[in-house]
Order: structure tokens, then C-alpha cells, then sequence
């Protein structure tokens, strides 16, 4: 993977960049719609190229391993062939997947023990297993297998599970080292920040993985306040390499995208957009919409006059509540639709204010037009 800086913005941290691999070129700032079983539910791959231009999805590690299993993928030459999708793919590493089962798991220095979700076999994810996942799977950029820190969680704990993710990140390095990649075309790894909601160990971290010399480097997400959460961002992208792509995993709302791209953020994915979409939440430039509500009944004007997506200006408010109202699949998928063409289309914005640096005074116009409730 090759990636080039292109500008930056005057006021803030921002940055322009393009990200090149075997399947295609990515720009940045990017949002990347979240495929996790191979397929972003409700969207042909059609659609995603052709109507919401995704130049990047994301798919989930340990739910692929769960399903279709890696003997599938591996006859049907990686997940590319298996989904019929020629852009580009990055896959997390399980971790995060594996946190959310804490009631089914059992972590030790080795890694992970856990239950399926599926038929509660039992499995045990390492370093290592991860690793030959994800090259089975066959994505252009593959995580590191961490461990994400609970929130709250004390400071002691918090350090714990940053040395031991820090541990696990070498045991991923040796074994890609002996581990080819089994498509013929490269994959790119990036090692991840941890350390909860403490600064100086998120700087330590940062520090920590930045020495690796990996072709690009990740900050695991944060629950808890979005504030706190600003002021991480901004220590950890002080000491990221300013060469290499940054990725903000598992962030966030549109306004959380704009905020982390101001403080050096390249690289986004989120379920938000398809899963507020499928429960009738609108993302707009000037606010978000409950289609749901009652108010939308008789209103005949389209979805969003902006017509970033054709869904946008092809149907109305009314008629896209009527197929809500009735429960039909279809007014999911126009929702779905609408709101990841939004998210692309405000990446691509916030790029091209980047390069014309006027992205710090279009940043905050955009906030406060898109905390309304129309």
C-alpha cells in the first residue's frame, strides 16, 4: 500500500490524502461502509459501487470465521471473489467482536477463549489464529488482534490490557513475517492504539505501535464521553506518524467524523448509518429526521433536496414513512441507501474543503446545521 499527503487544511489538524492498493485507490478522509457478514445489509454491491461509490468496506472478522468458516472463502479465492466486490476491503481482527461476548469468554496471555454466538461451540482466537484469518479472508488491510479495555475500567486495568495488547501486536508481526499473503495481491497492517480513556497511556500506546513501521496505524474507539474522547484523538494523532493513514475504528455520528477528521483522523467506519437507516433515522446536512413521525404523513417533498443518492429525489417523506408504517423492506433500504450516500458524500466534502483550506469554518457551519431535529 502506498499513501500520499495532498493537503492539509489552515485552521485545523486535517489532512488530504489517497491511499493506493492492489484493488484501487482510496481517498481520504474515508468512510467505510460496514459489511460484516459479506454484505452491507440491504445493499446490492451494485449499489454501493455504482450509487454510494464506496471505495473501501469493512468486514468482521470473527463473524466470517463463524460463517460461511474459512474453508468457504478459501475455494472461493478470499472474500473479493466470494461477494463479488473488486474495491477494497479492510477487516477488523475479532477483537472487538470477542470483547462483546465478556459473559462468554475467557482471556488469557494466549488470547481468547470464547462461545459462538451461533450454536455455542467453543473456539480460541490468538495472535497468531487472527492473523491466518484474516489472510484467509484475503482483505487488502488487516487489524491487529487486540484487546479492547471496558469502559470504565481503573487505570492499573487500563494498563494492563495496553501491555498485553502491545504484546499481542509483536506475536502479529512475527507471524505475518512467515505467513504470505495467499491471493497474490498485498495486505497492509495496522497495529492499534488502546488505553482507555487515559491520556498518557494512549500517548504511550501511540508511541508504542508507531515504532512497529507498519504502513498504517489505528485508535481503537472510546466509549463514554464524546469530549473525552476529542481530547485522546488529539493527543494520539500528535504522535502518529504523519505519513501513514490513521483510522479511527467504530466512529461514530456524522458530527463525531468531522470533528476527529479537524484533530488528524483519515479513516472512519461506523454501523450507524445502516442501523439508524433500518430503524427510520435520516441523516441530512441540516439535521436528522425520524421518518417514523407522524409529521412526515402528508409531506410529498422528497427525502433529501439535496439528491446526493437517487433514492433521495426518486421518493417522498410520505411514502418512504408509508413503507415504515407497513413494515416493507424496501423503506429499509432506501434508508440505508440515503444515509451511507450522505456519509460518503461528507467525507468528500470535508476533502475537498482540505484542499481548499476552508475546512475548519465548514466544519462548524455543518455541526450546528446537522444537531437540528427536523
Amino acid at each position: 500500500m502506498k499513501f500520499q499527503l495532498l493537503g492539509k487544511d489552515a485552521g485545523s489538524k486535517a489532512r488530504a490524502g489517497e491511499m493506493t492498493t492492489d484493488h484501487g485507490t482510496i481517498k481520504t478522509p474515508i468512510f467505510m461502509p460496514v459489511g460484516t457478514v459479506a454484505s452491507v445489509k440491504g445493499v446490492h454491491q451494485t449499489e454501493l459501487k455504482e450509487v454510494i461509490n464506496a471505495e473501501i468496506i469493512l468486514g468482521n472478522t470473527y463473524h466470517l470465521y463463524l460463517r460461511p468458516k474459512m474453508e468457504v472463502l478459501e475455494k472461493a479465492g478470499g472474500l473479493h471473489k466470494f461477494m463479488s466486490w473488486d474495491r477494497n476491503i479492510l477487516t477488523d481482527s475479532g477483537g472487538y467482536q470477542v470483547y462483546s461476548l465478556s459473559h462468554n469468554r475467557k482471556m488469557s496471555e494466549e488470547g481468547v477463549r470464547f462461545k459462538s454466538h451461533i450454536d455455542g461451540s467453543y473456539h480460541q482466537f490468538t495472535p497468531e489464529s487472527s492473523m491466518d484469518i484474516q489472510r484467509s479472508i484475503g482483505a487488502d488491510i488487516i487489524m491487529a488482534f487486540d484487546e479492547c479495555t471496558p469502559y470504565p475500567c481503573d487505570y492499573s486495568y487500563a494498563k494492563r490490557s495496553m501491555k498485553l495488547t502491545h504484546r499481542w501486536l509483536q506475536r502479529c508481526v512475527n507471524h505475518l513475517a512467515i505467513t504470505p499473503p495467499k491471493y497474490g495481491y498485498g495486505q497492509s497492517f495496522f497495529p492499534i492504539v488502546q488505553g482507555s480513556t487515559y491520556k498518557e497511556l494512549r500517548k504511550e500506546s501511540a508511541k508504542y505501535i508507531s515504532d512497529i513501521g507498519a504502513e498504517g496505524n489505528a485508535m481503537g474507539g472510546m466509549c463514554g464521553e464524546v469530549e473525552r474522547m476529542y481530547e485522546v484523538v488529539d493527543i494520539v494523532t500528535d504522535v502518529l506518524p504523519e505519513d501513514k493513514p490513521r483510522y479511527l475504528m467504530g466512529v461514530g455520528t456524522p458530527i463525531n467524523i468531522l470533528e476527529s477528521i479537524a484533530l488528524g483522523m483519515d479513516m472512519f467506519d461506523c454501523v450507524m448509518p445502516a442501523r439508524n437507516g433500518r430503524n427510520g433515522m435520516l441523516f441530512t446536512a441540516y439535521g436528522y429526521i425520524n421518518i417514523k413521525n407522524k409529521k412526515w404523513e402528508f409531506d410529498f417533498s422528497p427525502i433529501d433536496e439535496m439528491a446526493i443518492t437517487p433514492v433521495d429525489t426518486l421518493y417522498s417523506k410520505a411514502y418512504l414513512r408509508h413503507l415504515f408504517a407497513a413494515n416493507e423492506l424496501l423503506g429499509k433500504q432506501i434508508a440505508t441507501i440515503h444515509n451511507l450516500g450522505f456519509y460518503l458524500w461528507l467525507v468528500r466534502e470535508a476533502r475537498k474543503q482540505i484542499l481548499n483550506k476552508t475546512f475548519y469554518s465548514w466544519k462548524n457551519k455543518m455541526v450546528d446545521q446537522m444537531n437540528n431535529r427536523l
